[in-house]
């Protein structure tokens, strides 16, 4: 009787364990596949939801950073104080409901910026008197980090813009604002 070398034992176990591996990668490759694909589904469908909550979430701002001229030459806003509106939305219950969503199904920079804009409303919330220059760079930096981060959060995570490149489109201070030259 011949004697068996070693290698005729590899070749043997490995004609053995090469399908069974090849399985296994099969399995787990289609595993992570689905996975993979769920997350996708499952961001596609987040996505439309939050382009809700966002666009709701951003309206007091809206209100509250447009111009007067503006705001009294839509018909139905003549007589109107913006500044009342927009604070009256904020306070509301439905906009509660809407903060409730977003932190609920926003990414964690965004309600992390979110956060630090209503930290600072509640913290300035006695004052009165028109903010100084610096705190209406702090109120407008923070919401520039927002809608920063609301933008990443839809697909441009890897903008070069910042947070004052955000606001200078609808703000014709925004320039001067950002390095302290507002007079």
């Amino acid at each position: 009787m011949e004697e068996k070398h070693w290698i005729e034992y590899v070749s043997a176990v490995g004609s053995i364990a090469t399908p069974i591996l090849v399985l296994l990668l099969t399995a787990v490759g289609w595993k992570y596949r689905k996975s993979f694909e769920r997350k996708i589904e499952l961001e596609e469908k987040l996505r439309k939801d939050r382009i809700g909550i966002y666009n709701s979430i951003l309206e007091p701002f809206i209100i509250l950073l447009m111009t007067d001229a503006a705001w009294q030459s839509d018909k139905k806003n003549k007589n109107k104080d913006k500044n009342v509106l927009a604070t009256s939305q904020m306070l509301s219950l439905e906009y509660r409901k809407l903060a409730f969503q977003l932190s609920l199904i926003g990414n964690d920079a965004v309600v992390r910026s979110y956060n630090d804009l209503m930290q600072y409303f509640y913290n300035h919330a006695d004052e009165t008197e028109t903010p100084s220059n610096d705190k209406l760079r702090e109120m407008m930096s923070l919401l520039g980090n927002f809608l920063l981060e609301i933008r990443r959060s839809m697909g441009n995570e890897t903008t070069k813009l910042d947070n004052w490149s955000m606001l200078e489109w609808f703000m014709t201070d925004a320039r001067k604002l950002r390095h302290g030259n507002l007079a």
